[in-house]
Order: structure tokens, then sequence, then C-alpha cells
């Protein structure tokens, strides 16, 4: 997430009453995730095994819980008791929660001829293209861009917060909400089907490439980069943060692991599970997913287990 300006550290330091450490006179730019951040970008870590990774990646200025490193140059380190907490403070003055009267918010950008049907909830400061049609009964969230020629059917919600947590099995309540202030770009073209859910990104965003189609009841995770002209049947789910490049097809039930990539014009057959990452270019099926003419092989050996048994034991 961009700051709506640049913010200085003292200002940063005393709204999550923080000390600072290292570079003192700077200007942040955001806040990200580890595997979002970019130069001026502010980031936290609360677990030693992640310290090392946060210290060292792009991100210019660290919440964290210990003085007990070395500061790279040129970084700013806000040193708190609780970074979790402090990102939360962050994310709530910079992006606060605000609540909807009507069902089209008035700072809502729509483009010309499009047609959004009865029933359609549009919400903060979202942005939509020309010549789309938005049928009823679709919810789009805050910060949602979409582009022209998109059609979004029935039921759909598109920018629901990230099924995202911190862990920390010492409260009461060991699961608390890393609040979502990413959202979801859908680029010219996409066609979305009935009763799809998107989320939005935790702090960037989730991307919808120029010309993909999803069909009914695909869930797409929080931070996932789906690539241009992909085709995804019904009942896929996409876990977050994940890469799917240019011309991928999935096909109906298959689901997608996190953090992953799934290469250019792959096809994964229906029904598989994608565990790792794949190359593009091949077909893959089973679970784990696994070259489609390898799986079939695998499968005529299986059928042929009673026949091979019974000749071994006579």
């Amino acid at each position: 997430m961009l700051f709506p300006r640049l913010t200085h550290t003292t200002d940063i330091a005393k709204l999550i009453d923080a000390e600072v450490l290292g570079k003192v006179d700077a200007f942040a730019k955001g806040i990200n995730e580890i595997h979002k951040v970019n130069e001026g970008d502010i980031c936290f870590v609360d677990h030693p095994k992640y310290y090392s990774k946060c210290l060292n990646s792009a991100a210019t200025f660290i919440i964290i819980n210990t003085k007990d490193i070395t500061i790279p140059a040129g970084k700013t380190i806000f040193f708190v008791k609780e970074p979790f907490e402090a990102y939360l403070k962050i994310v709530h003055h910079f992006r606060p929660f605000t609540s909807q009267q009507h069902a089209i918010n008035d700072n809502v950008v729509i483009g010309k001829d499009t047609v959004i049907m009865p029933n359609v909830y549009i919400g903060n400061h979202v942005k939509i293209g020309n010549n789309c049609i938005i049928y009823p009964n679709v919810s789009i969230l805050d910060f949602t861009e979409i582009g022209n020629n998109v059609v979004i059917q029935s039921g759909t919600v598109i920018g629901s917060n990230a099924f995202y947590y911190n862990t920390k099995k010492t409260r009461e309540v060991w699961y608390k909400r890393m609040d979502s202030c990413g959202n979801v770009i859908l680029e010219d073209f996409v066609e979305i089907g009935a009763s799809c859910t998107i989320d939005r990104g935790v702090t960037a965003s989730t991307i919808i490439g120029k010309g993909t189609k999803l069909d009914n009841m695909v869930h797409i995770g929080h931070d996932t980069c789906i690539g241009k002209n992909c085709l995804i049947a019904a009942q896929v789910g996409i876990a977050g943060a994940t890469i799917v490049e240019d011309g991928v097809t999935l096909w109906g039930q298959v689901g997608v692991n996190k953090t992953i990539t799934i290469g250019k014009n792959a096809v994964v057959l229906g029904q598989s599970g994608v565990t790792n990452s794949l190359e593009g270019d091949k077909v893959y099926f089973g679970l784990p997913a696994e070259d489609a003419s390898l799986k079939r092989r695998e499968l005529v050996w299986i059928k042929r287990i009673p026949e091979l048994w019974k000749k071994v034991m006579g």
C-alpha cells in the first residue's frame, strides 16, 4: 500500500510509539509484506526465523521487536514490543475502515457505456472502465480497479479480505486478522463467472490479467497474480501469493497451493492438486500434479496389481 504522501520517520515513530534506530531522517512511501516490498516501503517482522530475510529485503524501514541485530546501511529500524500491532496501527491510520450507507459510493468512477444492474454494491474509491457489465448482486469492495470490457456475473465478490492471520498461541484468541490494505485489479476483457470470490492483496494487489476468463465458483486468494488469456474452470481454488503465467488452463476442481508458480501455457486437468511449481507448456494431472502421460501409465499399472499379485502368488 502506498501512502497518500511521503511520511517522515518521526511521524511513523510517533504513530506506533517506536524507538528509531539506524537512519533517522528519511521518508516512507508505503507499507508492504516481505514478499512484496520495494525500496521506500515499511515492513514488519516479529519472529527470529525471519529477521535476516526482512533486514536484507528491499524494505527501507523495518518494524522489529529486537535490538540485537546488525542494521544494514541506509535502513531505518522501528523498535517496538509488538510489530504486528504496529503494522495494524499504520494500516488503520492510512486506510481506515469506513462504513457505507448507499449501495454505490459517491466517489466511484464508472466509465462510458458501462451497465450496473440492480442490487450491486460498489465500495470506496472503486474505478470501473468502459463497456463493462456488472450483473445483479455483485459486491465490488474498496479500491478495486476494473478495466474496459469486463463482465462480472451475479453473486460474485471482488476485493474481500485476505484469509491471512497473525498467529500467537500465547493469546487467548490465537489467530488475529492481518487487515488487508491492498486491492484487486481486473484488466481489460476479463470475465468473472457467478459466485466467484477474489480476495484483495494484503498490502499489494491481486491481479487478473487481460483476457482471462473465470467460470463459476472460483476462488482466488490474496496477492495472486494471474496472467493474460488464462482459462479457469468451475470450483478451482488458488491460494495466496501464487503466480499463474499467461495462457494457463486450470480445469474443474483444481486446487493450487500458495506461493508457487504455474508456467506459461501449462494445462492442469480436473481435480488435480498443484503442490509445487510447474513448468510451462506441459499437461499435468493428479495429486500431486505431475506430467499427465506419466500419471496415466501409473494408473494402468495400479489396475494391474491384482493380476500381478495373482501371478506371483500362484
